[in-house]
């Protein structure tokens, strides 16, 4: 897997373990450039199955690290990313590749399930 590198000092990175609040402008950046797996999780903040799913997504972040990134995008802050990956129902899941959409998943799931999701993205 590709390191990631900071956009400032473009220094290296360390495996990141916990979600990324990503507005549009850092998902287009991370989900076009990385070679490894993104799961993406679409939530709102008055959404109970998004924050019921919140310890999940937290746990695939800590589990996956320097493996996958997990980001986290709020639908009320940018309805557009969540139009583009036509978002009907929240939470919403979707694991990313090379700009290529993987996997895509409506509803709470399990984290075993989530992570199931990025190593076959891992494997493509």
């Amino acid at each position: 897997m590709a390191r990631a590198i900071c956009g400032a000092c473009k220094q290296p990175l360390g495996p990141v373990d916990e979600p990324v609040d990503a507005d549009t402008a850092l998902f287009d950046e991370v989900t076009g450039q990385a070679k490894f797996p993104v799961l993406v999780d679409f939530w709102a903040s008055w959404c109970g199955p998004c924050r019921l799913a919140a310890p999940a997504v937290k746990r695939v972040a800590a589990n996956m690290a320097g493996k996958a990134l997990v980001l986290k995008v709020d639908t009320e802050r940018h309805p557009e990313l969540a139009a583009r990956y036509g978002v009907q129902g929240i939470p919403n899941f979707v694991v990313i590749k090379n700009g290529e959409v993987q996997k895509q998943h409506a509803g709470v799931v399990h984290y075993e399930e989530m992570e199931r999701w990025l190593e076959a993205a891992a494997h493509r």
